[in-house]
């Protein structure tokens, strides 16, 4: 069972995320990554996906894997909303963006 407290540090942590992918300039893209280290929780990279299923009017299409991936069933949306902001995307990776 949840608690009151967790609830609280969710909706802080989908704050945080929210903040920091609306950040995210037009035609640049962040990893999850990227994001969670923003959000001030370095190591939480898969719960920033969810914040972002949780948090309406976000440009989520700018979060990327951290090997310039596109994410799972919605990659082709991903990348033609990265292509209409003129990010280089080849086939489902953005270009330009290494590994970690």
């Amino acid at each position: 069972m949840r608690s009151d407290v967790d609830a609280v540090q969710d909706l802080r942590f989908d704050e945080a995320v929210a903040k920091a992918v609306r950040a995210i300039p037009r035609g640049k893209v962040l990893s999850y990554t990227q994001v969670a280290a923003r959000a001030g929780r370095p190591r939480a990279a898969r719960a920033v996906a969810g914040a972002l299923r949780r948090t309406m009017d976000l440009p989520w299409w700018r979060v990327i894997r951290a090997d310039g991936t596109l994410a799972g069933a919605v990659a082709d949306e991903q990348r033609r909303r990265l292509l209409a902001e003129g990010v280089r995307v080849e086939g489902l990776r953005v270009v330009g963006v290494r590994a970690r």
